[in-house]
């Protein structure tokens, strides 16, 4: 209901770039909100309780791994997404 737009969106990308991939760089911010939250919540990345740059470092890179896993497989299989 607003006469002009009042939410803008800047962007250092250069000046011919199609409006659909402004668009399209602009909501992957939803993308990657989520893929965090799933990280967090669902695969314990906030979990690691331990004092040391190793055991960090092995708790990050499985819990990716995961992340990586369940990704492609929902993207491959019809199943894991729900579909009949």
């Amino acid at each position: 209901e607003e006469d002009e737009p009042v939410k803008y969106w800047l962007s250092n990308l250069p000046a011919d770039t199609p409006l659909h991939d402004l668009v399209r760089l602009g909501k992957i911010r939803w993308r990657i909100e989520h893929d965090y939250r799933e990280l967090k919540t669902g695969l314990g990345l906030d979990h690691y309780e331990g004092r040391s740059w190793r055991g960090w470092n092995r708790h990050v890179t499985l819990v990716t791994a995961a992340h990586l896993f369940l990704t492609t497989l929902r993207l491959t299989s019809p199943k894991a997404t729900g579909a009949a």
